[in-house]
């Protein structure tokens, strides 16, 4: 080894000495931290993903129901129930969506009815006796029992979309009564097969695409196709819908950025 060659050596090991090692990660933003409960389709492990959040001073994690809770959500019966589609929602502008407001439980003590409430708060909604069920106005999904199916079911991307494949063109009542099979409501049933339909006429190919695919990539995004629907069909299903997992504080098997959850305990 040459002099030269020696004071080269010398002056990298010098320098690979007095490198600063790198910062340990920090803790992940509410955008990083993924909220959910992953199964064999969602393609992210258990750390990448999980039914709480701690993230930028915002901590929740969501309960476990169980039958006793979900029996207790079907045994109640909702007054005045929302009023059946009568056209496609997706062939008009939907409504704007206020996410501090909240759509609650009214409930006498002791009775076995309820009814649901507007509130333009959840301080409002508590201040009046009310009980949150989820944040955005009440639409045709916010009943209990839909939320009970919400709850039972973590993942209904699958059950959603063979019904939709097992009924390409219809007929709309066969549709439907598949997606009522799944326990919905009939209000709530309508607004899954629209989005369905929707989904299908501007996400065909990435659907098809997706089909065998997870619903994540490894990099925590969305394959393709539920991205596609996220963008173009649903801010109209959230608008009359109503309840979606995570303005209810429900995990699924579609993770999402914690961010966009909102803590809710769905005992009432």
């Amino acid at each position: 080894m040459t002099p030269l060659v020696r004071l080269a050596v010398a002056l990298a090991l010098t320098l690979g000495a007095c490198t600063t090692p790198p910062a340990p990660p920090g803790p992940l933003t509410c955008d990083e931290m993924l909220f959910g409960a992953p199964n064999e389709r969602t393609g992210l492990t258990a750390e990448q993903c999980a039914p709480r959040c701690a993230c930028e001073g915002f901590a929740f994690e969501a309960p476990t129901y169980g039958p006793d809770d979900l029996a207790a959500l079907r045994a109640l019966t909702l007054l005045e129930p929302p009023a059946l589609l009568a056209a496609n929602p997706y062939d008009a502008p939907a409504t704007r969506i206020d996410d501090e407001a909240v759509c609650a439980v009214v409930r006498p003590p002791g009775e076995t009815t309820y009814t649901l409430r507007d509130y333009p708060s959840e301080a409002d909604a508590l201040a009046d006796g009310a009980q949150p069920t989820h944040f955005g106005v009440c639409g045709l999904c916010s009943s209990l029992e839909d939320l009970a199916v919400y709850l039972e079911q973590p993942d209904l991307t699958d059950p959603v979309r063979a019904c939709g494949l097992m009924f390409p063109r219809g007929p709309a009542e066969d549709h439907l009564a598949c997606l009522r099979a799944l326990g919905f409501t009939e209000p709530c049933a309508q607004i899954w097969y629209f989005n369905t339909l929707h989904t299908r006429e501007r996400c065909l190919a990435p659907c098809v695409a997706a089909l065998d695919e997870p619903y994540h990539l490894p990099d925590g995004s969305l394959n393709e196709c539920i991205l596609c629907d996220e963008v173009q069909s649903g801010p109209v299903f959230k608008a009359i819908a109503g309840r979606t997992r995570r303005n209810s504080g429900v995990a699924s098997a579609l993770c999402r950025p914690c961010r966009e959850v909102r803590p809710l305990v769905h005992r009432y």
